[in-house]
């Protein structure tokens, strides 16, 4: 054992050096895509008009409706390369999302055994089987068939072009998504590899020498050595199924920006890859895989996919959904007429989903419509939480709670990495280090008391004031003394390698296995393991970390398993890579629900993601570097992951690896302050740096951040509860929350809370005491820490604000009201019957708008209605007299206003229990900024409240200047119910 820790740790040394690119293929080095990027090259050297498709349907008249009474229609598709070989394209119109069309295409009538992956579906949508729309029509006219789709004021329509085979999506007449445009549509029918007897292969990699008389296809495609077993250093994968390679190119004409393919560490306006201005050398890669101190910028792969685009431009926005689970590289070029996309995937069926839009905001929702929305997290989650590799003891651990308290530092959230495991045998407890594990589970939950509230007949539990979180990775040590292990081995629910025999591989625990979570005898499995009667030293206050689940294998091809290991059903890793992790993170979810009854909230995060993944819990951006280049590229990894649907993110506060200066430490603590996942995390080579241990003033810009957090959690469960219910991201992009205006589109450094209105621009350059930050829209925006007014404009336009190491850019949208909470406390389950605080950012015309959702933070009562959901308004006094002087301010039931994204939103119900239990909850204060002239009076129902004014310039006016700020004291308003201020 002594050995192996050894071996580990020289290992965890080797990752100090940086990525070791050698280890991981080049498009070239991987046979499918070195044949599917060759057609793009061919085309692009061929001459304007002479590329063309080799596929065709079949004639309009042999269409064959599969459903009289629903929108689905199949074509035969066949290729004049191999006129033997079948294909078949479906195309359903859905029911829901305003024109969501999908198309499909498959291998049909196959003389070889084999058959294409066809279940991403299954795992990545909530229906894999959506409903389809009723209303659409087919019709054909000169060698087309057209279908006309969707609401009547959208004009959509999907033209395909039956020779050469292209689809293109159409509104009001102009193409908006082109498959096919430039005839790359290419699907590696199965073979026997004994034909390839037929051919004599020259060398890897080059073209075949025809035998007489045969097709000539060398101007389309080229065979390789490789096509029947690979080699990748030291590892031969045995291709059984031999190629099975899917080429597709999408065209967005007239747009400049595409995003999406997260996860990688790459601009968000996705940059091109091939063409004269190419900013990569290789195609953006999805392959999870396990990577170590990756680049700052580069389309390598990472740990998650989410194979989706946006492509956006000032008068429309499209998306696409590609559901393929094998290795897949995408080529983005960019020229004078649009954006063109070539993706080359291994193996699967063609499965791609047209999202209509228009705009940014109806994709994300077409996008939940499909995959679902991110799960409404418990409450605690969305707070602080520190980590480390490793907390070596119960000292350790209760240490660190002492200190943050006496630091008056806020916490939610303990983590354990691997070391608490003895030999790394996850759910075993290592006994040296922890040999009380209850107890001390029970010690840091305790770090406040559960309060209760009696409420006629009911109790009223809160959850615990702190949690803690375990690490529970995938691979399972292999030594029949773990319980684990022989359980596993004995239900038959193991990964296999190509010859049958159970996977094994090497991981933290030395020798390993990998449960097989497609196979459906896991999942009941799996969800015992975390019954409180079987993993007694668990408690309700112990939640999980799923990591290494791409599977990492350390003595693995590219760090992960061999292609040709078998899974449930007979399908190889290749065509599931991409959802292992989702899987295993699903299960752990699970049975997270499973473990109490009533059931509570889980909370796994993942460091493997798909698309769908948001259902289960929470990603992080994996291990990076506490430098400058990577606190400076997270904001567009992580607007990435929110605008693909995965909106419960962040990274590593402070960085994985590295010791980051107090200046860095500081910018990374007030950017990570506004991630929607906030933990800080570091390498077990790394200098302890909780932010109690150090001196002032540093620890009070790190205690600055955490309290920051704190006191605006109420504005974070408002974004989570808006993506939990439409499927809006938590953090927005520029570009999504001002569509029309093309000069942010490109902005990938600064963002929005939700629909908060508030703009954070982190600060990542070293050294700097100013930063810029961009406004879009032609209003008011306020510093939310000086109260500077900073005044409308017609036109776009850059601000400075001065940022010392004290501060960074938090401004608040002039027409929004936020409500905080300004007394913080040791942690935020600690904080739910303190007074609010409402910010009324005016707009020029003197409006604000915002909202309040609350539940009890950890139960599932809210699906039965147990919450509440206020909007709040102010709308300014209506008489010319007065227009600019004052105003209402108006709380109503937010919940019967909403979205039809929204509909499944249970009714608000003024009775119910949660209601109840804090209808005691108050405003303390209302401040209202940008008010110009100082008021006559406030009041509520009539009667005159206490309130001071601070003069200052008025939300109208333009010129800058610290605002006027009226605020009302003790209103004598709550939470609950509706009521309204008046200011005369």
């Amino acid at each position: 054992m002594r050995a192996f820790a050894l071996s580990v740790l020289a290992f965890a040394s080797l990752s100090a050096l940086g990525v070791k690119q050698e280890d991981f293929k080049l498009c070239h080095q991987s046979s499918f895509c070195r044949r599917l990027r060759s057609i793009g090259s061919r085309q692009a050297e061929a001459a304007p008009g002479t590329f063309e498709s080799p596929y065709s349907l079949g004639d309009p008249s042999s269409t064959l409706n599969v459903n009289k009474d629903a929108s689905s229609w199949t074509w035969p598709l066949s290729s004049s390369l191999y006129p033997e070989i079948s294909f078949e394209l479906r195309v359903d119109v859905l029911a829901q999302g305003d024109g969501i069309v999908r198309l499909r295409v498959d291998e049909v009538g196959s003389k070889t055994p084999f058959k294409r992956y066809n279940e991403t579906a299954k795992w990545a949508l909530i229906n894999p089987q959506p409903p389809l729309s009723t209303s659409s029509k087919l019709s054909h006219k000169a060698g087309k068939s057209i279908i006309t789709y969707g609401p009547s004021t959208a004009k959509l329509s999907i033209e395909i072009t039956h020779k050469p085979f292209k689809i293109a999506q159409l509104r009001n007449g102009k193409p908006e998504i082109v498959l096919n445009d430039r005839s790359l549509f290419h699907m590696e029918h199965f073979r026997i590899k004994d034909v390839e007897k037929t051919e004599e292969i020259l060398s890897e990699g080059e073209q075949v020498v025809l035998k007489g008389g045969e097709m000539d296809r060398s101007w389309f495609e080229e065979s390789d050595g490789e096509m029947f077993e690979e080699r990748f250093k030291k590892w031969t994968d045995s291709k059984p199924k031999g190629p099975e390679g899917l080429s597709i190119d999408l065209t967005f004409p007239g747009v400049e920006h595409i995003y999406g393919l997260p996860e990688h560490a790459s601009p968000l306006s996705l940059p091109a890859t091939i063409g004269s201005d190419a900013h990569y050398t290789e195609p953006y890669r999805l392959f999870n895989v396990d990577i170590f101190e990756y680049l700052a910028d580069s389309p390598m792969s990472l740990y998650g996919i989410i194979p989706i685009l946006h492509a956006h431009s000032p008068t429309s926005s499209v998306g696409v959904l590609n559901l393929v689970a094998s290795e897949t590289w995408v080529d983005v070029l960019h020229d004078k007429n649009g954006v063109k996309t070539h993706w080359m995937s291994e193996s699967g069926i063609l499965d791609l989903l047209l999202l209509p839009g228009p705009e940014p905001q109806q994709l994300f929702e077409q996008n939940a419509i499909l995959t679902g929305t991110t799960s409404l997290p418990p409450q605690w989650s969305t707070a602080y939480h520190q980590c480390r590799w490793n907390y070596v003891d119960e000292d350790d651990v209760l240490e660190v709670q002492r200190k943050f308290d006496e630091a008056d530092i806020p916490l939610d959230v303990t983590w354990l990495d691997i070391e608490y495991a003895e030999e790394h045998r996850y759910f075993d407890w290592d006994p040296k280090v922890f040999p009380s594990p209850v107890k001390m589970l029970d010690e840091v939950t305790s770090k406040g008391r559960k309060v209760s509230v009696c409420i006629c007949s009911c109790r009223w539990t809160l959850m615990q004031p702190t949690q803690m979180v375990a690490i529970v990775d995938p691979h399972i040590k292999k030594t029949d003394s773990f319980r684990i292990y022989t359980d596993a081995r004995d239900l038959d629910i193991l990964m296999k390698k190509a010859d049958g025999t159970n996977f094994e591989g090497w991981c933290w625990t030395g020798s390993s296995v990998w449960v097989d979570f497609f196979n459906p005898k896991s999942w009941d499995w799996w969800t015992k393991m975390f019954d409180f009667k079987v993993w007694k030293e668990s408690t309700p206050g112990l939640f999980i970390w799923n990591d290494m689940n791409e599977p990492s294998v350390f003595d693995g091809p590219e760090i992960t398993v061999p292609k040709d290991t078998i899974h449930y059903g007979g399908w190889e890793n290749r065509d599931i890579h991409n959802l292992n992790g989702m899987m295993f993170h699903n299960q752990t979810s699970q049975a997270l629900i499973a473990r109490e009854t009533p059931a509570k909230r889980p909370f796994v995060l993942s460091r493997s993601f798909y698309t769908g993944s948001q259902r289960f819990g929470a990603i992080w951006t994996g291990d990076n570097i506490g430098d400058w280049d990577h606190l400076a590229g997270e904001t567009a990894m992580l607007l990435s992951n929110n605008i693909g649907g995965m909106s419960f993110c962040g990274a590593d506060v402070g960085g994985f690896f590295g010791n980051p200066s107090h200046e860095l430490l500081v910018r990374w603590y007030q950017a990570g302050a506004f991630m929607p996942f906030f933990r800080a995390h570091a390498h077990i080579d790394t200098k302890r740096r909780e932010p109690y241990l150090f001196e002032e003033p540093i620890r009070g810009y790190l205690r600055d951040a955490v309290r920051l957090r704190y006191q605006m959690l109420p504005v974070w469960y408002n974004a989570f509860h808006d993506a939990s219910v439409s499927g809006a991201p938590i953090i927005r992009p520029q570009y999504a929350v001002f569509p029309k205006d093309a000069a942010g589109f490109g902005i990938d450094d600064q963002y929005y809370v939700g629909d908060s209105g508030l703009l954070i621009k982190p600060v990542t350059t070293q050294g700097a005491v100013q930063t810029e930050v961009y406004l879009s829209d032609n209003q008011p925006y306020y510093d939310y820490f000086t109260h500077k007014l900073y005044a409308a404009s017609a036109k776009p336009r850059t601000v400075t604000l001065d940022t010392p190491l004290s501060t960074f850019p938090v401004l608040l949208q002039g027409g929004s009201i936020i409500p905080i909470r300004q007394r913080v406390r040791r942690s935020s389950p600690l904080m739910w019957q303190d007074p609010f605080t409402l910010i009324v950012a005016l707009s020029k015309d003197g409006s604000a708008s915002g909202q309040l959702y609350l539940d009890d933070g950890d139960s599932y009562g809210y699906q039965n209605g147990e919450y509440i959901w206020r909007e709040f308004t102010f709308t300014p006094s209506s008489s010319s007299s007065s227009k600019g002087k004052g105003g209402s301010l108006v709380s109503s039931d937010k919940s019967s206003n909403t979205s039809e994204a929204s509909k499944d939103v249970t009714p608000y119900d003024e009775n119910n229990l949660w209601a109840k239990a804090i209808g005691h909850v108050r405003i303390e204060k209302i401040v209202l900024w940008g008010v110009g002239t100082k008021p006559s009076s406030v009041k509520v129902s009539g009667e005159d409240v206490e309130w001071t004014y601070e003069a200052g310039v008025g939300a109208s006016s333009s010129k800058a200047g610290e605002a006027g700020m009226l605020v009302v004291k003790n209103p004598g308003v709550g939470v609950v119910g509706a009521w309204e201020v008046v200011v005369d």
